[in-house]
């Protein structure tokens, strides 16, 4: 039988802090079953006494995130009145720090924390990448760091959405079968182009699903999966002719995915292109940097090649096979016999 356990999340802000580290701390315990009471935004003196009745009424185990000094000390001895424990998230990780830096411990007051600039950056990104998701508004995207590109459902907007928490300004061009692309997509110059691509098999499950639950027939091309392989091709030959880096997001996770975009930022800064999230004036990339693109557009078109060869490429690959094959036989007969 599992055992209960009733934990009461305070934050001075929305919360994320103390829950994520609560999500993580009970995901070690094995056998509990846990019930979560959340208040966010608590930074007055006058919202404690409703926190406290509540944990006297269903007592448990408070983990805050409140720094200001009166508001954190009413909360901490109203729990030690009731006998509940009371933790702060950051402790005993700031006393150690301290204590390893020899620095004082100073709480400031927080009502002024969460609106710093990245978080107004991170608002801005999180327009935008409403304003520019699924192909909308795709006549300008010169404003975008990254641009994601891929074929329907390839976990497009998730990523973005997650680039724009992290103050990316993302937006993403979906690839429709025999739609040109946007004028916006084909003229941005300064915005990393980033290709997505997932497996066919994988991807006729999602798009069935997707349409199974909006009650529309799933026997279509939009499902077909012979007319999937040939749009994942495309899809690929499209990103290597245009010179885009390319992701393949069939076991990656959302974060991973956007984990692997935000190095290519960070590493296309150092070729040359300034990412301008980092506050640098934005600049084209030298011979260097195009020549290692290159070489890696080679690759991937070799590899390409190899894995999808065309008739062509395997009759001209025949014939050199069978020309090698006769002139080793000449040389073969031409040897003197022992």
């Amino acid at each position: 039988m599992n055992k209960s356990l009733m934990l009461h999340l305070v934050s001075h802000a929305s919360g994320e802090l103390v829950e994520m580290l609560a999500r993580n701390a009970v995901a070690q315990l094995e056998g509990i079953h846990v019930e979560r009471k959340m208040w966010k935004m608590v930074r007055r003196m006058g919202q404690i006494p409703e926190i406290l009745a509540a944990v006297a009424s269903s007592p448990g185990y408070v983990l805050h995130s409140i720094s200001h000094t009166d508001v954190r000390e009413a909360l901490e001895q109203g729990c030690e009145r009731l006998g509940v424990p009371c933790q702060f998230a950051l402790e005993p990780l700031i006393s150690r720090l301290a204590r390893h830096a020899s620095a004082e411990v100073q709480f400031t007051a927080s009502s002024g924390d969460a609106f710093d600039e990245d978080y107004y950056r991170r608002i801005e990104a999180m327009k935008y990448a409403l304003a520019h998701d699924d192909g909308i508004a795709s006549d300008d995207l010169s404003g975008a760091d990254v641009i994601v590109v891929g074929v329907s459902r390839a976990t497009k907007t998730p990523t973005c959405m997650y680039l724009a928490s992290r103050g990316i300004k993302a937006a993403n061009v979906p690839l429709v079968p025999g739609a040109p692309l946007p004028a916006g997509l084909m003229t941005a110059e300064l915005p990393l182009v980033v290709g997505l691509i997932v497996d066919a098999a994988r991807l006729a499950l999602v798009r069935s699903a997707r349409l199974t639950a909006l009650n529309q027939d799933a026997n279509t091309d939009y499902t077909d999966s012979d007319s999937l392989r040939r749009e994942v091709l495309e899809a690929r030959r499209l990103f290597i002719r245009r010179g885009w880096p390319i992701i393949d997001v069939t076991n990656r996770s959302i974060e991973q995915t956007a984990s692997l975009i935000i190095d290519k930022l960070k590493a296309r800064a150092g070729e040359g292109v300034r990412w301008p999230r980092m506050g640098q004036p934005t600049e084209r990339e030298p011979a260097l940097a195009l020549k290692r693109r290159g070489d890696r557009q080679k690759t991937e078109r070799v590899r390409l090649r190899n894995t999808f060869p065309s008739a062509t490429y395997l009759a001209r690959r025949g014939r050199r096979s069978s020309e090698s094959a006769s002139r080793k036989s000449e040389r073969r007969r031409d040897l003197p016999i022992a």
